[in-house]
């Protein structure tokens, strides 16, 4: 029992990839994640998303965004929200474990939270001033694909996104591997027992559009990743990434840190 919930611990270890790891039921986690950049010839920055995760049923979890960005020398700007429902239609454990991505967004240009990477996205976006003046309204899907391996995580995704104003289909990919520093919890609760650290990596970039696929003039980053999850619920992570084109960043700086709310509604309603 103790190594199924170290295993399964160890799947939101990612900033970018999904597992098929779900809420539970009725768990409300709330977080934030953080991205820092400083593009050649532009500003520095620091994008964050604050997200409330909560889980609807053991197949259904849903996740509210509410992004913002400061850049130097020009402004901090709230940008706007994203909603994301994600859907497992196989529970229990299997070889490949399915799950089903559906995103809306309404963010504006000056976005910058960089949650993932699609079509000719790259460091060139983020050479201009903040300018709020074009509202983004975006779908966007995943086929989220994960598997657990003697104590290890790989996981695979799959992202096609929309502009709802007659643009094009972007398409984009992440991949991630996790693992536990060890399998076994201890007898005693600690917090610095090597149980509750994970490590691993995550490679993702763009994938083109509908009419120009593939590598051509998109941007990919490699980013190794480590998680320090305490007994008391709060989970701190960091990855420093590193873009692999002359279109990607340099180099991304990403933290967060989350905290678990159990059965949240339950305890609103006084029982």
């Amino acid at each position: 029992m103790g190594l199924f919930a170290i295993t399964a611990a160890a799947q939101e270890t990612y900033f970018v990839t999904y597992s098929h790891e779900m809420e539970e039921p009725g768990n409300l986690e709330v977080g934030v994640k953080s991205v820092v950049g400083s593009p050649s010839g532009g500003n520095a920055f620091i994008g964050n998303a604050l997200e409330f995760e909560y889980g609807a049923k053991a197949w259904w979890t849903s996740e509210l965004y509410l992004d913002g960005q400061s850049t130097a020398h020009e402004s901090t700007v709230f940008t706007g929200f994203r909603w994301e429902n994600r859907f497992r239609p196989l529970l229990g454990e299997h070889w490949i474990n399915p799950v089903l991505y559906l995103e809306f967004e309404n963010v504006n240009s000056a976005d910058k939270s960089l949650l993932e990477v699609v079509g000719h996205d790259g460091r060139a976006d983020f050479l201009e001033r903040n300018d709020r003046s074009e509202r983004e309204r975006e779908a966007e899907l995943k086929l989220i694909l994960s598997s657990n391996v003697r104590g290890w995580n790989f996981s695979e995704n799959i992202i096609a996104e929309k502009n709802l104003a007659n643009e094009p289909w972007e398409f984009g990919y992440a991949l991630g591997a996790s693992r536990p520093l060890a399998l076994k919890a201890g007898a005693r609760r600690c917090i610095f027992c090597r149980e509750n650290f994970s490590a691993g990596a995550e490679l993702y970039g763009g994938l083109g559009e509908r009419y120009s696929f593939g590598l051509r003039d998109t941007s990919h980053y490699l980013a190794p990743i480590a998680e320090w999850r305490m007994p008391s619920g709060t989970t701190f992570k960091v990855s420093p990434g590193f873009g692999l084109n002359d279109n990607s960043h340099g180099f991304l700086f990403r933290f967060g840190i989350s905290y678990e709310l159990n059965q949240i509604a339950s305890t609103l309603r006084g029982h």
